[in-house]
C-alpha cells in the first residue's frame, strides 16, 4: 500500500461500543485510551460518533466525548463522525465546535450527518421526525454561516473560526457535499458500485468554496488485520452479529465474543443479515489487506481511509490497528 498510495491518509472512527459485562463508563474510557494509542501509531484523525437509545453504544454526545479525547491527546486531529445535524439546532452545534476549536486550536474536525433517530421513540424523544433529514442542506448552510458571521445572530465563540467540515454521505449527502463545496465521507459497506457512483457524482458536481478548493473523499470501512485470514475475519464477527440482531430485533446489543457467535443456531433471517454485514469489509493478513486497501483506493480515488473496526476483544483490536499502521508505514 505504501508504494502505490503514499498520499492516502489513514484515520480512525470509534463508536464507543459496549462489550458484554461492561458498563458505558468503561466503554467511554476505552475510547479515550484508544485515541492515545491511535495517536502513538500515527493515524491522522480520531473521530467519535452519535447514537441515541442504543444499548450497545455509549457514544451519545460526540462533542463532549471529543473534548475528552482532545484533552487526552496532543497531536492527532479529533472530530465527529458525525454529529447528526437534524437532531440539533445549527447555532448550538456551531457553539459546541467553537468551544472545541478554541480549547484545541487547529485540531478539531466537524463531521456532520443527516440521519435521525433509529426508532420512532428515539425520534419523539429528540423532537424530530424522519422528514427532518430533508432540511439537512439548509441546516448545514446555516451552521457554516455561524462561522463566517453572515447571519444576524452571532454564535460565540464560533464566529471567525474555521473548523474543517465534512459531510457524511447518506441518501443525498453526496450531492449536498458537492453543492456546498465540502469534503465527503462515504462508506464502502453498502455496495461498492453505489459508493463509486456517489463519489463520481460528488466530484462532477463539486463547487469550490471557502471551505474546500477541490473535492476530497474519505472512504470509511472496517479493516481487520491478523496473523491469519481466519483470525482477521473473527474480529469482524461480533459487530456483524450485533448488526444482524439489530435488523431482526430492533436494537443494537453489546458485543459478545466471536467464539460464542460461531456456535449460535441462527434463524434464516438472522443468518442472511449476518452474512450481509460481513460483506464489503476488508480483512486478512498484512499482505492481503495491503492489496485490498490499494485496490479500494485506486477504484475510488480516495484521499483518506477512515477505519471503523470494533470487536469484542480489545487486545486483538489493538493488534489489528498496530498491524495496519505498520503496513501503511505510519508513525
Amino acid at each position: 500500500m505504501t508504494s502505490t498510495s503514499p498520499h492516502v491518509r489513514l484515520s480512525v472512527l470509534d463508536r464507543s461500543r459496549i462489550r458484554r459485562g461492561q458498563d458505558p463508563g468503561q466503554a467511554l474510557r476505552d475510547t479515550v485510551d484508544f485515541a492515545r494509542e491511535a495517536e502513538a501509531l500515527g493515524f491522522h484523525r480520531f473521530w467519535v460518533s452519535e447514537h441515541h437509545g442504543v444499548p450497545g453504544v455509549a457514544g451519545s454526545a460526540p462533542t463532549v466525548l471529543a473534548a475528552a479525547v482532545a484533552a487526552a491527546t496532543s497531536r492527532i486531529r479529533v472530530g465527529t463522525g458525525g454529529v447528526m445535524l437534524p437532531n440539533h439546532r445549527p447555532i448550538v452545534v456551531a457553539e459546541q465546535f467553537g468551544v472545541l476549536e478554541s480549547l484545541f486550536p487547529g485540531r478539531i474536525d466537524m463531521g456532520l450527518g443527516r440521519s435521525v433517530g433509529f426508532t420512532d421513540g428515539v425520534r419523539r424523544a429528540l423532537g424530530r421526525d424522519k422528514d427532518a433529514m430533508e432540511d439537512f442542506g439548509a441546516m448545514l448552510a446555516d451552521l457554516l454561516g455561524y462561522f463566517t458571521g453572515g447571519g444576524t445572530v452571532r454564535a460565540y465563540p464560533a464566529t471567525g473560526l474555521r473548523v474543517p467540515a465534512f459531510v457524511l454521505a447518506t441518501g443525498s449527502g453526496a450531492d449536498v457535499a458537492a453543492e456546498q463545496g465540502l469534503p465527503l465521507v462515504i462508506g464502502a459497506v453498502r455496495g461498492e458500485e453505489r459508493m463509486l457512483e456517489a463519489v463520481g457524482r460528488y466530484r462532477a458536481g463539486f463547487r469550490p468554496s471557502a471551505w474546500a478548493a477541490q473535492p476530497y473523499v474519505v472512504v470509511s470501512a472496517a479493516v481487520a488485520v491478523a496473523e491469519t485470514t481466519e483470525r482477521a475475519r473473527d474480529l469482524l464477527v461480533p459487530e456483524a452479529w450485533a448488526a444482524a440482531w439489530a435488523r431482526t430485533h430492533g436494537t443494537f446489543p453489546p458485543l459478545i465474543p466471536a467464539g460464542e457467535i460461531a456456535s449460535l443456531v441462527m434463524t434464516p433471517r438472522e443468518r442472511t443479515y449476518f452474512e450481509e454485514s460481513l460483506r464489503g469489509h476488508l480483512h486478512g493478513t498484512e499482505g492481503e489487506v495491503a492489496k485490498a486497501l490499494t485496490g479500494l483506493v485506486e477504484r475510488s480515488g480516495a484521499d483518506e481511509v477512515l477505519v471503523a473496526t470494533s470487536t469484542f476483544d480489545r487486545a486483538a483490536m489493538g493488534d489489528s490497528y498496530r498491524r495496519l499502521a505498520g503496513l501503511a508505514g505510519l508513525g
